[in-house]
């Protein structure tokens, strides 16, 4: 399987063009989008790029619209809204192989540097470091995998990490 990048972006900027989609009826030209939040257009692109990617948005034409799983998300409690993000996430080419990597590994977990390794190794055109931090962001979140700094342990999250 073909491993695919995704922006660095965090979740909550995802989230927050969701909103901002929503108050904007659902539908936004780009250009007008990175005027009223005063983005950089690149750094929109990114974070519209990362939505789309997950299924919260599409991008017809020059405009931005929310999708209805982006409106479902926005409307959710916490719980719910990261479940539906959950299952999103764990189906991106890039989670599904740390997923599988970390099941193949003792204790199911590695350190930041043999992620790192490996993101270099599927993705040799991507920074690594970026792509780590995009996986703890993202797997954070939505509770998909965990991170621990003092341990310097990335891990699957208890409920996604197989039974002994």
């Amino acid at each position: 399987m073909a491993v695919t990048p995704v922006p660095e972006v965090g979740m909550t900027r995802i989230l927050g063009l969701l909103e901002v989609l929503d108050d904007h009826g659902g539908r936004e030209d780009i250009y007008r989008l990175a005027r009223d939040l005063s983005y950089e257009f690149g750094d929109l692109l990114g974070v519209i790029k990362a939505a789309e990617i997950v299924g919260l948005v599409d991008t017809p034409g020059g405009d931005v619209v929310l999708q209805p799983l982006g409106k479902q998300i926005i409307e959710s409690d916490v719980n719910t809204k990261k479940a539906l993000l959950k299952k999103q996430v764990r189906q991106h080419s890039l989670f599904a192989h740390f997923a599988e990597y970390l099941k193949g590994r003792p204790e199911k977990k590695a350190t930041r540097e043999e992620i790192v390794t490996e993101a270099g190794r599927i993705l040799p055109q991507e920074k690594p470091l970026s792509v780590f931090r995009t996986l703890v962001n993202w797997g954070r979140y939505t509770e998909l995998f965990g991170y621990n700094r003092d341990d310097d342990a990335f891990y699957l999250d208890a409920e996604e990490a197989p039974a002994p």
